[in-house]
């Protein structure tokens, strides 16, 4: 499994992008400082899921930027992307190993304590708490971890901990300090007026506090 040192994680959503070309936010995006990205199509038919896939990886491809698909196991084979993320629904981490054994990135959504130091987490090369703090783009999820929720799961892996769920300019810090490895991000830079600045402050936020945050916990 190669090592996740990802930071600042976009998750597409086009709803969010306020009727804006998404392709062009996500490019803004990069070039402020987003170093992975996740497609993630609900909606979709598996065939247009795949076309979309296709023609985002040959843009991220352009700027090293690793591509993730969320759920679809057949489109990120086919759309021969860095890898994956599940959640509870989805193909479990395990049987995702045993039919992609090449798998590069493999993330999986915990909703219980329990799953932290599971055979389905081991799996994992990294675990996102999801949401954090209660979001309009994902409703399905039964835990809202919070802050000390993520103090919490932080003494109870090694794992890189990328958080998700109604994150922004206003609390990316406190997120960090508490824990997070990597900030996934959907309406805080898909809805930003300037996706590019939106995502440059991000990183900055970032990078300030995870010397902070690694040199106290």
């Amino acid at each position: 499994m190669n090592p996740f040192n990802y930071c600042l994680y976009l998750v597409t959503d086009e709803n969010a992008c306020n009727g804006r070309d998404l392709f062009t936010i996500i490019e803004e995006a990069v070039k402020g400082g987003v170093d992975i990205v996740q497609i993630r199509e609900k909606k979709l038919s598996q065939n247009d899921f795949l076309k979309k896939t296709l023609r985002l990886k040959e843009m991220l491809d352009r700027y090293n930027i690793p591509l993730i698909v969320n759920d679809s196991l057949v489109v990120a084979l086919a759309g021969k992307t860095a890898g994956i993320h599940v959640g509870n629904s989805d193909y479990s981490p395990e049987v995702v190993r045993q039919l992609w054994s090449k798998c590069g990135i493999l993330g999986y959504s915990i909703e219980f304590e329990n799953q932290i130091q599971s055979l389905q987490a081991n799996y994992s090369d990294y675990l996102a708490l999801s949401p954090v703090f209660s979001t309009t783009t994902k409703t399905d999820t039964i835990v809202e971890w919070g802050l000390e929720g993520i103090r919490h799961v932080r003494t109870l892996t090694s794992k890189p901990l990328v958080a998700i769920g109604n994150i922004n300019h206003n609390n990316a810090s406190e997120v960090v300090d508490a824990g997070a490895d990597c900030l996934a991000i959907v309406s805080a830079i898909c809805s930003a007026e300037k996706p590019g600045i939106a995502a440059e402050k991000l990183r900055n936020i970032i990078e300030k506090h995870k010397p902070y945050r690694n040199a106290t916990v």
